[in-house]
């Protein structure tokens, strides 16, 4: 991870391999943000103009470089578009500050330390620009060849350390805004590891590992249920999932809890460590990225333990509902029927939606522990990424003060979401003339459908919040802001934030 500190020198005679900037788009060109008044000092008022020259307009995700002025230590200063200049006395928002420090960390990828004067007036400034360049850094190598011969061949190391200028190292806000960056950004970077991580090395069991050593670390509570477990109870769900595969699932619960606590949480995190479709085999093309199919999981991991590292008034549970979805001869059919944990019976039509088994299981057992709310995470239906593309997730609810609120939480962090409806009239097409429920019902509108068939699952009166991030959780495309190719770790911010609410009172 980089190393995030606070600064108070000056930029001309901080030692670094970079000074970093802030420029917005104005209505005439380039403007230099705050934070660089030294540096634009240094080049006699006119860094502007020279950023025009070399092609800068200011705009978001754009970096130009160029020769530090003379007398200053470091020999580069990187220029990060902000995009539009706010409007006056109004700064610049948290999100903008946020992917222009991804930005600039990932071009920064090699250096050992970079100055960022980037435009800080408060504590909550810093917090965002920290993230952003931790999360910007972000690089997986754990599969490249090391050594000096493979160094060139595999990239450049990420960037080491980072000084924000214009910090204040003695004051608590800050401190407290770099400390919640680096935990909330060091556990959001071990979910991207996680997806990024190849099914191979990550089944059910190793993802149940992974979260009992840092359950052991961070003092949280762990209960590992295998399939001797999961028989006995009677968990239908997972089990049918799993069946299929020589790997077998896991239901995993993460439990931290505060003496201070008056509110309690339950994340819910679909686990799926390989989609093939199951016997309802997903056609070519589709099988590449099923390691991100527990994206979900993953997320729901992620936010219990940062929310441990914070030490959050709240009483939050994670579950994660972990299996593989193999065909074999041991493998659910299409046309099965399974029985839950609930007790529910349900006609299996499509093995390929699968994820909303795992869910339904990990839903009511989360349920009968009575918690104020719900909130289940998962890579759930390509109806959803249809319907809202590749960069926003989609928010149900059975609960609509609620829902807004998540929605609220998701938009403050950077998580860009949309409130989803469940139509009543949907829940018709799943009836099954063999069984309570089937998992299927009609196609338009799946995305939908699969939120009603949750719902059926958790307990009376909980308010209960279903997150489907199978747009955003994967990006396949090329980096953007802090967002780095492969596993992105969304979801996570924003369950952190409902927590940090709940721990406040102040979730609705």
């Amino acid at each position: 991870m980089t190393a995030l500190t606070l600064s108070t020198a000056a930029a001309p005679g901080l030692r670094a391999d970079a000074i970093v900037i802030g420029v917005a788009k104005g209505a005439k060109g380039p403007v230099v943000a705050p934070g660089a008044e030294a540096v634009d000092k240094a080049y006699d008022g006119r860094l502007a103009g020279v950023l025009e020259t070399l092609g800068a307009s200011g705009a978001e995700g754009e970096v130009t470089k160029l020769p530090a002025p003379s007398g200053f230590k470091a020999p580069v200063v990187v220029a990060v578009g902000l995009g539009a200049e706010p409007e006056k006395d109004a700064g610049f928002d948290a999100e903008a500050l946020r992917r222009a420090a991804g930005v600039a960390a990932r071009a920064l990828a090699g250096s050992k330390k970079a100055a960022f004067a980037l435009p800080l007036t408060e504590a909550a400034d810093a917090g965002a620009v920290g993230e952003g360049v931790l999360l910007g850094a972000y690089s997986f190598d754990a599969y490249k060849e090391t050594g000096k011969d493979a160094k060139a061949k595999n990239g450049k190391a990420p960037l080491a350390e980072a000084a924000l200028l214009g910090g204040k190292p003695r004051d608590k806000a800050y401190k407290a805004a770099i400390e919640r960056a680096a935990a909330v950004s060091e556990e959001l970077n071990r979910a991207r590891d996680l997806i990024n991580t190849p099914p191979n090395d990550l089944n059910p069991e190793a993802f149940a590992a992974v979260a009992q050593a840092a359950a052991k670390e961070h003092g949280i509570k762990v209960q590992v249920l295998d399939e001797k477990a999961l028989t006995k109870g009677g968990y239908g769900g997972i089990l049918g999932v799993g069946a299929g595969s020589a790997a077998g699932p896991r239901l995993v619960k993460l439990s931290y809890t505060s003496a201070k606590a008056t509110k309690s949480l339950a994340f819910v995190g679909k686990g799926i460590t390989y989609d093939s479709g199951g016997i309802s085999l997903k056609p070519a093309g589709h099988n590449e990225t099923m390691k991100c199919d527990m994206s979900g999981a993953a997320a729901v991991f992620a936010a219990v333990v940062a929310a441990a590292r914070l030490g959050l008034e709240v009483n939050v549970t994670g579950w994660l509902a972990l299996a593989e979805n193999m065909p074999s001869g041991s493998a659910t059919r299409p046309g099965d029927v399974l029985r839950m944990y609930s007790g529910k019976t349900v006609e299996v039509l499509n093995t390929d939606a699968e994820g909303r088994l795992v869910l339904a299981d990990a839903l009511w057992a989360a349920s009968q522990e009575k918690p104020d709310a719900i909130i289940d995470v998962a890579t759930l239906t390509g109806a959803m990424m249809l319907a809202l593309g590749s960069r926003t997730y989609g928010i149900m609810a059975n609960d609509d003060a609620f829902r807004t609120a998540v929605h609220e939480a998701s938009e403050e962090v950077g998580e860009p979401a949309w409130p989803m409806p469940l139509p009543e009239h949907l829940r018709k097409g799943m009836d099954s003339p063999t069984a309570d429920i089937a998992n299927m019902g009609e196609r338009m509108g799946g995305g939908l459908v699969a939120g009603l068939f949750l719902r059926e699952f958790v307990g009376e009166g909980i308010a209960w919040a279903h997150l489907d991030i199978a747009g955003p959780a994967f990006n396949e495309g090329g980096p953007f802001g802090y967002t780095p190719k492969g596993g992105t770790g969304t979801a996570v911010r924003t369950l952190v934030r409902v927590a940090e609410l709940a721990a406040a009172g102040d979730l609705g």
